[in-house]
């Protein structure tokens, strides 16, 4: 199968997974992604030891998914950037890329020589990318941020989760949800900026945000409250009025969840009452067409939610895939992963890891020809450093003479 990045050829100095994510995208798409890395200390992720409470990595064990996800594919380079021999390496590499990217602040890059106009400086053609917490321009700038601050916190979705009388504020549902979803912006700003390039001859600056992010993915309700003045008002579970019976989310007999999202009660409400064995319910005069199971919703969604606690989750799954009507199992992350559609559409991976070990990764969610890319493991920390400096000419000796400096690793 043809990637569509094939040919791409990717310089990233960059950490953790935000920006690294889109590395990986472009990675799976085709492109040769070289991952600049401290010479020390690698990745500064490759040093998490717990996350979520669980641990990071398994002793022994060479697959480290938290690296895995980001940096897939990609080819890692061990750099001590700031040096005069260090730094005509890396200028090496981004006379040869077409896409620089990077997440370093504006100090850290202007130390490290990495800033736009000194990249810009080495290949006038080269797409140069930053990735931020608050954005390039205005009174943060300079400031670091995570996905949990910048687009969870600051972005809307946080509180949009928790309710007005809660307690604790709801987190994050995983690690890096917001970074996975912010790399694939920029993957996608990317790929613009390659045709643009292709198309004008004229090369581009692309910065993405976790804030811009976090607040495009709350965007509807950002835009209500712009009409309305101010945050439109909560409204709770129980408030009465008119409400789709068979839209809701309701509890099974064993505590399990399923969605119903039949947006259309007339079309749908026939076929549900027969699934669910209660063919009296078309005719009840409550219920009798699409108005009345809107203004007698309450009773309905009360009559539903006792329909769905007399079965287990088990039970329910195969009555309703016989339904037309719009429902969903909720799933937990390992019913996710093996999930019937995903696997039919090869959006989860197979890789080897570095001991030889089959795993699997999920895929990035774009396919092309109809076809899922076949993906190699992430690599190890400084794991092709020769390959990469021979590729631009140096000697065995002077890669020696390098590491030996602690210039390279």
């Amino acid at each position: 199968m043809h990637r569509p990045m094939e040919g791409v050829r990717v310089v990233e100095v960059a950490q953790f997974t935000f920006v690294p994510s889109s590395g990986a995208v472009l990675a799976d798409w085709g492109a040769d992604v070289i991952k600049i890395e401290h010479a020390e200390t690698g990745d500064a992720q490759r040093g998490l030891v717990r996350i979520l409470g669980l641990d990071a990595s398994t002793p022994g064990v060479n697959f480290f998914p938290i690296m895995e996800g980001p940096n897939r594919g990609k080819r890692s380079l061990g750099l001590t950037l700031g040096s005069t021999e260090a730094n005509e390496i890396l200028a090496e590499l981004v006379r040869r890329a077409d896409v620089f990217v990077t997440n370093f602040l504006p100090s850290a890059r202007r130390k490290a020589g990495i800033d736009v106009d000194q990249i810009r400086a080495i290949n006038p053609d080269v797409i140069y990318v930053r990735g931020t917490g608050f954005g390039n321009k205005g009174p943060e700038r300079d400031a670091g941020g995570y996905d949990a601050t910048g687009f969870w916190a600051r972005g809307g979705s946080g509180d949009l989760q928790t309710g007005p009388d809660a307690e604790q504020f709801v987190g994050m549902p995983t690690g890096a949800y917001g970074d996975n979803i912010g790399g694939m912006t920029i993957a996608g700003g990317i790929a613009a900026a390659l045709y643009k390039r292709s198309a004008t001859g004229e090369t581009s600056i692309v910065d993405v945000s976790l804030l811009s992010v976090g607040a495009w993915a709350t965007q509807y309700s950002s835009n209500v409250a712009m009409i309305l003045g101010g945050p439109a008002p909560r409204l709770a579970p129980s408030t009465n009025g008119p409400r789709n019976p068979i839209t809701g989310t309701y509890r099974t007999q064993d505590g399990r969840w399923i969605t119903l999202n039949m947006l259309q009660p007339a079309k749908y409400w026939a076929e549900f009452c027969r699934v669910v064995e209660r063919p009296e319910l078309v005719s009840d005069p409550r219920f009798a067409d699409g108005n009345l199971l809107l203004q007698n919703g309450q009773e309905g969604a009360a009559i539903v939610a006792d329909i769905l606690a007399s079965k287990t989750f088990a039970e329910w799954l195969p009555i309703f895939a016989e339904m037309d009507g719009q429902w969903s199992p909720v799933q937990n992350t390992w019913e996710l992963s093996q999930d019937a559609s995903l696997r039919a559409n090869g959006l989860v991976a197979q890789v080897t890891d570095a001991d030889g070990i089959p795993r699997e990764l999920i895929q990035s969610p774009v396919l092309f020809d109809e076809s899922p890319p076949q993906i190699d493991r992430a690599p190890q920390f400084a794991e092709h450093t020769d390959e990469i400096l021979r590729e631009i000419g140096l000697s065995d000796d002077r890669i020696i003479e390098l590491k030996i400096a602690g210039l390279v690793t």
